[in-house]
């Protein structure tokens, strides 16, 4: 049996959970270290941010970069796989901005 392949599907297993898109879309700003990146999504557990910037980096969205210094320091940072989804995240804001004024 053939599956019938579904490219919105495959973008949605990728990016569809409540946090991923969010977290891309502030990295689109540049490579931010972990607390702040966490800190501009208040909503966010650190057991869900731990497991959205895992599966993230899994699905080579994001790149983790950690650097040995004492408190210790990662960075996130978005792979051109992840670059490409950048004119998506910034439609679904705008879409966002726009709906919220009704």
């Amino acid at each position: 049996m053939n599956k019938i392949y579904c490219p919105l599907n495959y973008t949605m297993k990728l990016i569809g959970t409540k946090w991923k898109p969010l977290v891309l879309f502030h990295l689109l700003e540049g490579p931010i270290r972990s607390g702040k990146l966490q800190n501009k999504i208040p909503d966010i557990s650190n057991k869900m941010f731990t497991q959205t910037v895992r599966e993230l980096e899994k699905d080579n969205l994001i790149n983790r970069k950690v650097f040995p210094v004492v408190p210790p320091k990662v960075e996130y940072e978005l792979t051109e796989k992840g670059k490409s989804l950048e004119s998506i995240l910034k439609s679904l804001d705008t879409w966002g901005k726009e709906m919220s004024a009704f």
